[in-house]
């Protein structure tokens, strides 16, 4: 029997925005579609798929807003865009902005020898990493991104800078945001890419929904920094596909700050032998906020290594979610996985999900997963407290050490510097309301 579900007002807008809107999109007509075909028949994904089980998308998305064709002409100027970064805006650092969804040239500078296009035109070609066939939310964005960019590293190069990927929420109405973004890094080079999303200040909050795909060729390196800013009123739905060829190394961290409603996931799969996955992130929660994130590690090829690592931090009714599965196929022998997420509870209302996943095919392999929820050590407070230091800033100090080994994994120094500065300012206004 075929149950037929009612569509939600969110599900309804974003379909009727399509067909308003379709011939204003860019690029592949069709497979946009197909793509909203797919999207129409699975609707936003619910508690009933078991990868959303802990993030009912379809019941928090109560509306949707009116979808962005890229063609915005909201005034924005860059003095807006670095106060929105903050801390970000201080990294030596070349930018590919976007706003409301379209590429802005006079606000991007591009780095010399690097082959940097905008995907308006939005003709993929062969996908660099093949998306999950079930995952509406990818389908969605396939059918209403408006831009993105192409990133082509060369064999052999190396960027002198990070490249920074900023994605800007402005304009007094919120719009649902699609984009699209690949990153090809060829053999042997090395890059650091940063992807940071961000609401201009007195703007209205968005409805963001990302896909980056990356390709990591034979022995070259990533590191891959992802920042959601976007305020907490804000939905972001960021998704990441990965390929990894022989012996590359890819570094992956993500911060997510105060985000209303965040889901990142990330999809890894190891296409060649040697290969290394590090994965790590913080998230910091507090009011009502819910951040998820998910990630599938697909150990397809033998002797690779993945390393994951999440720290979470939750104050009030916050909501934080760690799913972690890592596969290992019947060929992956010689596998090396772990995984580990770490959550810290300031308040009896908090809440943190996590559910590790080891599928193991294979019979020569290291792998392991764990997982701890704790609150603040009440001897450790009262050792800071009787040597001096005041409650509010003996909770920073423990918080701020429990973060900063996530926080570690980024190499950059200056990129580090930023990141454990957006978080100790969490951090500070968080205990300055704590009781």
């Amino acid at each position: 029997m075929t149950v037929t579900l009612i569509k939600t007002k969110a599900e309804q807008t974003l379909i009727g925005e399509f067909a308003a809107k379709a011939k204003s999109l860019p690029g592949d007509a069709r497979g946009r579609a197909d793509a909203m075909r797919a999207f129409e028949r699975d609707g936003l994904p619910h508690r009933r798929v078991e990868a959303w089980k802990y993030t009912d998308l379809r019941n928090v998305l109560k509306e949707a807003h009116p979808i962005a064709v890229g063609g915005d002409a909201t005034t924005v100027t860059a003095a807006a865009v670095d106060l929105a970064l903050g801390e970000l805006a201080h990294i030596a650092a070349d930018r590919v902005v976007f706003v409301n969804g379209g590429y802005r040239a006079q606000l991007s500078t591009l780095p010399k020898g690097v082959v940097v296009t905008s995907m308006a035109g939005f003709q993929p070609g062969k996908p660099l990493v093949a998306a999950p066939s079930d995952e509406t939310v990818i389908a969605l964005n396939q059918a209403l991104a408006s831009d993105g960019v192409a990133v082509s590293i060369t064999t052999g190069q190396t960027l002198a800078r990070p490249l920074m990927v900023v994605m800007v929420a402005a304009g007094p109405h919120g719009q649902f945001v699609s984009v699209r973004h690949r990153v090809d890094v060829g053999a042997g080079a090395s890059a650091q890419v940063i992807e940071a999303k961000v609401t201009l200040k007195g703007a209205a909050s968005g409805q963001l929904n990302a896909v980056t795909e990356v390709a990591v060729g034979d022995g070259a390196q990533l590191q891959h920094i992802q920042v959601g800013l976007e305020g907490e009123t804000a939905t972001s739905l960021a998704s990441t596909l990965v390929s990894l060829e022989q012996s590359s190394t890819y570094r992956l961290f993500q911060l997510t700050v105060g985000t209303g409603l965040a889901r990142n996931q990330a999809f890894v799969r190891f296409a060649g032998e040697g290969a290394k996955l590090d994965i790590s992130g913080l998230m910091l929660g507090r009011k009502r906020q819910h951040c998820d994130t998910t990630l599938v590690i697909d150990h397809a090829v033998p002797n690779c290594e993945s390393r994951e690592l999440f720290k979470t931090v939750l104050d009030n009714e916050a909501r934080a979610v760690f799913q972690g599965k890592v596969i290992v196929r019947p060929d992956a022998q010689k596998t090396d996985g772990k995984q580990m997420a770490n959550a810290l509870m300031l308040s009896e209302g908090a809440e943190f999900d996590s559910k590790p996943e080891l599928e193991i095919y294979a019979d020569d392999v290291v792998c392991g997963h764990g997982a701890t929820v704790a609150e603040l050590d009440h001897d450790l407070m009262f050792y800071l407290r009787s040597r001096g230091i005041p409650q509010p800033e003996a909770r920073a100090m423990l918080i701020d050490s429990f973060a900063g080994e996530a926080l570690d994994k980024v190499a950059d120094e200056n990129v580090h510097d930023a990141l454990s500065a957006i978080a100790r300012a969490w951090l500070v206004a968080t205990t300055s309301h704590a009781v």
